[in-house]
């Protein structure tokens, strides 16, 4: 039991000390990449950058002993800043002091409900994130994070806002202050780090910057000119506290913490899963993952942490440099430790412009435009509902984007299962095959007296009408000369009530029509539905069979099914034939 919830006790007591390079290599590689990241998402998040650093401290540290990604790079992230960002800035708040407050509190709030979510199994919830409205969500956010960032790279000041027609027209407004020391500081480092990647991605170009942006402003004295700088940064770990707000606060942050609580899990989950497929010694549990998560946020909320998550670039960085188990992680919370107790005060004359390039080139990144054009290609339906994601995104909000995304798909399906597909069939000529007449015209043959369809989905109460409509669209195109609907039922895995309603008025209205129902390749569940609700006998145990061809050849000559055909086809939990 507690190696479940500790994984940490199932990789250490079989540590190699061949995994002690690449864990000691990895962590200081992401700890050093930590700092200047840290400092950049913070501010995204509207907080002062040191609070970047107390979110690199101990989540990544609980995770280490609690996940099950020996290389997920736990810490602060673009899109849950922004998030933090959006959803404190529609509150009204009295100054920065209470934001902070609310921010440390969001973490614990967010913490709270994926611990809980994690006890109760929920792991599953990811799932209803389609890839098409995380594409759109993740793509549309990127575009907001970059453009909120305009405000450092001009020297200007820009009223933030999460929808993008808003924060354009604001930064418009002022161009005209423009600080162009700044606006080409930022514009360097943002040459310098793309060209340092593409030379060689292993050099931390994200440090690169901030060493020679804290020279330059140092030894030439831009900070004198308007270039504006990162400023004091307090030094020495972060103090324990528990997080307090006023009561009445709780329930407006609810929905923020719910929408950070899934998106953050999201995340982690999706690069967990990926960088496992390049590992075969440890599995990611999904639900040990929200357990992982929520603990870390609730553990570093209490040592001044906003809400924190697995890191895609860092992840990528972690596992490139060698990472093999938690040890990298905690390297790296070293790193940052040692810095916030003695390098803080290297950091005075870092320019924010540095730093809004980092955060620049980190999120375009995440801007995915293979994705779409694929979609259009192959998948209209899915395309149109990324598209819808990333306009809601842009235009209305990050947490309405990633919501009504859900919704859409979600209706998506509901119409997709409503109107399944419904396929008539025919004999391939010369053989016991029968196949869709649409998919094989020249290749099938059909019979006056049948008519053969298969329902590719189950049936209930959404697409019951749907079934019964175009059974009897195809009973008229068929013409009076039908004695027999042979229904194949392999697809169909589920009958709920109101279906089984259906189907017994159908077979009654059938009967007195002199057309005869019988049922091919029903499986194990729908057989067990077909006796519990009685229409086994309203069809007839002696029309129901196993495969298509044989009901066919039966219903023909109306011959007697053998032994094992007759076991096989009504085969049942609650029946057993022989008896």
């Amino acid at each position: 039991m507690l190696k479940q919830y500790f994984p940490i006790l199932q990789w250490l007591s079989s540590y190699k000390k061949a995994y002690l390079s690449g864990d000691v290599g990895a962590g200081l590689t992401v700890g050093i990449m930590l700092i200047p990241q840290g400092m950049a998402y913070a501010m995204i998040a509207g907080l002062p950058p040191v609070f970047g650093l107390y979110a690199s401290l101990i989540p990544q540290v609980i995770y280490a002993i609690m996940g099950t990604s020996r290389q997920l790079a736990v810490g602060p992230v673009a899109m849950d800043s922004l998030l933090v960002a959006s959803g404190l800035g529609a509150l009204a708040l009295t100054g920065m002091d209470e934001y902070i407050a609310m921010a440390i509190f969001l973490a614990l709030f967010m913490g709270v409900i994926q611990l809980g979510l994690g006890l109760l199994r929920m792991g599953f919830l990811v799932n209803f994130l389609s890839k098409p409205v995380i594409s759109g969500f993740t793509s549309a956010a990127a575009i907001i994070i970059a453009l909120s960032q305009l405000k450092h790279l001009l020297g200007t000041t820009i009223q933030s806002s999460n929808q993008i027609h808003i924060l354009l027209g604001n930064a418009f407004s002022t161009i005209s202050d423009t600080n162009w020391i700044t606006f080409g500081i930022g514009i360097v480092a943002i040459v310098l780090i793309k060209s340092i990647k593409r030379f060689n991605s292993r050099i931390p170009a994200a440090l690169v910057v901030v060493v020679l942006g804290v020279l330059g402003i140092y030894i030439f004295g831009l900070n004198d000119l308007g270039v504006k700088i990162v400023g004091e940064v307090p030094s020495g770990l972060p103090s324990f506290q528990v997080p307090t707000i006023a009561y009445s606060r709780i329930s407006e942050l609810l929905p923020i913490a719910l929408t950070l609580a899934l998106i953050a899990f999201m995340e982690a989950i999706s690069v967990a899963k990926a960088i496992e497929e390049k590992h075969s010694d440890y599995k990611v549990d999904s639900n040990q993952e929200l357990i992982a998560l929520g603990t870390s946020n609730i553990f570093g909320s209490l040592f001044q942490s906003y809400p924190t998550t697995g890191g895609f670039s860092r992840t990528a960085v972690n596992d490139q440099a060698g990472a093999k188990t938690g040890v990298a992680p905690m390297i790296s919370a070293l790193v940052v430790g040692l810095t916030l107790l003695f390098l803080t005060p290297l950091f005075y004359y870092l320019p924010n412009a540095v730093l809004a390039a980092i955060i620049m080139v980190a999120v375009f990144g995440l801007i995915d435009f293979k994705y779409p054009v694929e979609l259009f290609r192959n998948r209209r339906d899915e395309f149109f509902l990324l598209i819808a994601t990333f306009l809601i995104t842009l235009t209305v909000g990050i947490k309405e984007g990633i919501l009504l995304g859900v919704l859409i798909s979600l209706l998506l399906l509901v119409y997709r299962t409503s109107r399944p597909h419904i396929a008539v069939l025919g004999r391939i000529r010369n053989t016991d095959y029968f196949k869709n007449v649409v998919r094989f015209p020249e290749d099938t043959e059909t019979f006056e007296e049948f008519l053969i369809i298969r329902f590719d989905a189950q049936l209930f109460f959404g697409n019951k009408d749907y079934f019964k409509n175009e059974l009897q669209n195809q009973l008229d195109n068929k013409g009076t000369a039908v004695k027999f609907i042979i229904l194949n039922a392999e697809a169909i895995n589920y009958i709920d009530s109101s279906a089984v309603h259906m189907l017994r008025q159908t077979i009654a209205e059938l009967k007195q029509k002199g057309i005869k129902l019988v049922v091919a390749g029903a499986i194990g569940p729908t057989r067990d539905i077909f006796y519990s609700s009685g229409l086994i006998d309203a069809i007839g145990k002696e029309n129901f069979f196993v495969k298509t061809n044989e009901a066919f050849e039966h219903c023909k000559p109306l011959s007697h099914k053998t032994a094992i055909e007759e076991k096989i086809s009504l085969q049942s939990k609650n029946y057993d034939p022989i008896n």
